[in-house]
């Protein structure tokens, strides 16, 4: 043991050791998908039932974001991973996006596309996501006035930034290469 746990408490020892089991249990990988992907307007619907991909639907994620996205069992798998590494606020916006992309009364577009503003772009939103400058002021601009595209060079960017991050990181990881074992 190092020096600077034994000047610790045993107390604050036993804690530590309680909460390094529970995020252990956290972080276990489901037996099933289902539940793990909660549509961002989080309106209670009965889920379906989520079929693992074969093999080869699951190499391809390896090179096509858009393929893990599309699969609901890759979607929830990909959102599990990143909530265990906490950032999953880049897929959460990509699917509040493609939610509010479904939306066709004016007035719940204006309404989700504050929300979406709120929560995702605005400076220290809770779940801020990494846009440059440029982006957030197209953004802002297209919210004057919300419509299907209002989000969509936002979305490009985060999805480009998945691709590149994310997605990597996803294929070395071990929820991916025990899923292709």
């Amino acid at each position: 043991m190092c020096k600077g746990l034994a000047a610790l408490p045993h107390s604050c020892l036993e804690r530590a050791k309680e909460i390094k089991i529970k995020l252990g249990i956290l972080l276990q990988k489901p037996d099933t998908a289902v539940d793990l992907v909660i549509p961002y307007n989080e309106k209670p619907e009965k889920p379906a039932k989520i079929q693992k991909p074969s093999l080869d639907e699951a190499l391809q994620w390896r090179d096509s974001l858009d393929k893990l996205l599309q699969n609901n069992y890759g979607l929830a798998s990909f959102k599990s991973f990143l909530k265990s590494e906490f950032s999953e606020e880049n897929l959460e916006f990509w699917i509040a996006c493609e939610d509010f992309k479904k939306i066709k009364s004016p007035v719940k577009m204006t309404e989700m596309a504050k929300k979406i503003y709120e929560e995702f772009i605005q400076t220290e939103a809770p779940k801020e996501v990494n846009i440059d400058h440029f982006t957030k002021e197209i953004t802002m601009k297209n919210l004057v006035q919300p419509s299907l595209s209002s989000f969509d060079v936002a979305q490009k960017r985060i999805h480009a930034l998945m691709e590149k991050d994310s997605l990597p990181r996803f294929v070395r990881s071990e929820f991916y290469q025990e899923f292709i074992k």
